[in-house]
């Protein structure tokens, strides 16, 4: 039988065609539903001005390699929600130390790590001495939404753009930390994974 090059274009195409929609449908089914009230994620590239409700978060403080910190935040804290039989929510948040907004690149700090309870009626009924639970007051921010790896680089990159437009727009003043919200899992490809970097200002 001979070869036929058209046939090799066609499979490239379909190939290509079920790949995406695989992940597009990891993409779609990777994030936990968002705590009540939460915005949606903001789009890749996008600074907008956020309200966010009340929430409640359990919280591990996680000293150290600001990169890593994400990740050494997230065992203890998923412990936690399994012990106490809570579901898992998106998006995952880690606050930063606020020298990170003076374009600082040192890799080390104190910076926390908080999964946020679906809603302010859930209690939990064990508590290890590392975890704190608190209650987030309502907050204004200022956000940028991303695409891709969950690393400092592109943190530190999202802060200089909202560095930027915060000063091109003095009305609005910084009033907290910094923040992050990871919206997908680790098993997600680098290339969809969405979050939001966050400053909390008030006009």
């Amino acid at each position: 039988m001979k070869f036929n090059p058209g046939w090799l274009v066609i499979g490239v195409v379909v190939a290509i065609a079920a790949t995406s929609v695989l992940l597009l449908g990891a993409y779609s089914a990777a994030s936990a539903p968002l705590p009540e009230g939460f915005p949606p994620p903001s789009p890749d590239g996008e600074i907008e001005i956020k309200q966010y409700p009340e929430y409640r978060a359990a919280t591990v403080r996680t000293p150290g390699n600001l990169d890593s910190a994400p990740s050494r935040g997230f065992s203890p804290l998923f412990r936690h929600i399994s012990s106490n039989d809570i579901s898992m929510t998106a998006p995952v948040e880690t606050r930063y130390p606020v020298a990170t907004l003076e374009g600082s690149a040192a890799p080390e700090g104190d910076a926390t790590v908080s999964f946020l309870y679906r809603s302010l009626d859930i209690v939990p009924q064990e508590v290890a001495q590392d975890i704190q639970i608190e209650d987030i007051p309502p907050m204004t921010v200022v956000s940028i939404g991303t695409r891709g790896r969950y690393d400092l680089e592109s943190y530190q990159a999202s802060i200089q753009q909202l560095q930027a437009w915060l000063a091109a727009h003095p009305d609005y003043t910084v009033v907290g930390s910094p923040r992050r919200f990871f919206y997908d899992g680790p098993f997600l490809p680098d290339a969809l994974k969405r979050s939001d970097v966050q400053i909390p200002v008030q006009r």
